[in-house]
């Protein structure tokens, strides 16, 4: 892996070695649109109420999945945060004195970095949903959508 100036180790980071293989494959099921290009114009995270507009493409066969999501005001979105790197379990996200465990953040810095998001669903166009709240760069692959948990249409 390469590594850019914003991928470097920060004081009292730690990285450790990643396995050579992987347990389970994943098909990307679309791809999301944001008005963001780099990581760091990414907002830390959405706002469903206030944020940009996105736009949400689901790749043919899978499209035929989103028959009904248009009853549902919220959404769960799942997607890959491809970008980011895979081997650091101790994190100074503000260059502090100590640093914390991966799984204590929200950062995309994981070994799986898979991100989810509740984002408001404004519209349905086939294939295409119109979302706000997401969080990530423009064309960050999607993983599965699902409607809110305990959410009633």
């Amino acid at each position: 892996m390469t590594e850019s100036r914003s991928d470097a180790l920060r004081p009292r980071e730690i990285a450790v070695p990643v396995p050579d293989r992987f347990d389970a494959q994943l098909w990307f099921i679309g791809r999301i649109h944001t008005p963001w290009k780099s990581r760091g114009e990414c907002p830390r995270r959405g706002d469903a109420d206030n944020g940009p507009e996105c736009r949400i493409e689901v790749f043919h066969p899978w499209a035929a999945g989103l028959a009904g999501i248009a009853k549902h005001q919220r959404v769960q979105i799942l997607y890959w945060m491809h970008q980011a790197r895979r081997d650091v379990m101790m994190q100074n996200p503000n260059y502090g004195d100590v640093a914390t465990g991966t799984f204590a953040l929200r950062s995309p810095v994981r070994p799986n970095p898979v991100a989810s998001s509740i984002v408001r669903l404004l519209a349905v166009d086939g294939p295409i949903l119109t979302v706000r709240g997401l969080d990530c760069l423009d064309g960050t692959p999607l993983v599965d959508i699902k409607a809110e948990f305990g959410a009633t249409p």
